[in-house]
């Protein structure tokens, strides 16, 4: 059954969350989690920062980040506090104006969590967003060509009530965008009905992003906390080459 679940006759996939992605079960696993994880991860790799992620926002993420000699990521309500430059945090916003950290703890709920599941195994582990979009799947085609599957995994958020996946529209969106690549570069007879189905749905909403993503539920979530420069910034499309890799315990630069 796993096979049927896992996408697995075709060498391109589309899939949910932390199960999907152990599911999916691909040589190499791209995690979308645009608003805000992957975003924040792409452009703190572009500054020059090494990004662990980790699965828990709690004691257990302070000591972690001690332990790996490593700076934690704080609050986005407690990085915007200060008049001066902000600390870094999970807004990608303020991530464009700190002052860089050599290494950084970002724990998140989702993105972060499913990074850190996928660490031990064997799958290579990118991060994809909208402003990394294209190098993504130019990276993805490569492995493909190189005989190597590759899943596409949209995060979502978490209903506070039990903890249930949230289907997220933002990263349907990012891994659509991502897809998108290979539709054009021609590798549709490769991807799964899933996949194909992300990359239209990209297609048929690119013309509206910007409204999309501040009008979806996570871009109002954000702007009704006071954090709608973070959607902006997530929604500029290819406004990076960079693709961070997941290289022992932290993200860097795909080389």
């Amino acid at each position: 059954m796993d096979e049927i679940l896992g996408q697995r006759d075709h060498a391109v996939r589309l899939d949910w969350g932390p199960v999907g992605a152990a599911t999916a079960s691909a040589d190499v696993s791209v995690v979308v989690d645009v608003l805000s994880f992957s975003t924040s991860v792409t452009i703190a790799v572009e500054r020059g920062m090494h990004v662990l992620p980790f699965a828990w926002k709690d004691a257990r993420a302070a000591a972690y980040a001690e332990q790996q000699d490593a700076t934690l990521a704080v609050g986005r309500l407690e990085a915007a506090r200060g008049d001066g430059v902000p600390a870094p945090s999970l807004s990608p916003a303020g991530l464009l104006t700190c002052e860089p950290v050599p290494r950084l703890v970002l724990p998140s709920p989702n993105g972060s969590t499913i990074s850190a599941a996928l660490q031990d195994t064997g799958t290579q582990v990118l991060i994809g967003c909208l402003r990394n979009a294209s190098a993504v799947g130019r990276r993805l085609a490569h492995e493909i060509s190189a005989g190597r599957s590759v899943a596409v995994i949209a995060a979502g958020e978490r209903w506070h009530q039990d903890d249930s996946l949230r289907p997220a529209l933002e990263d349907h969106l990012g891994a659509g965008a991502v897809l998108s690549v290979l539709l054009e570069l021609g590798y549709d007879d490769e991807m799964s009905p899933e996949a194909r189905a992300a990359a239209a749905l990209w297609t048929s909403t690119v013309g509206q992003l910007a409204a999309t993503m501040r009008d979806c539920v996570g871009g109002r979530e954000l702007a009704s906390k006071g954090f709608a420069d973070d959607v902006t910034v997530a929604a500029d499309v290819d406004a990076s080459r960079v693709v961070p890799v997941l290289v022992g315990d932290a993200f860097r630069k795909a080389g």
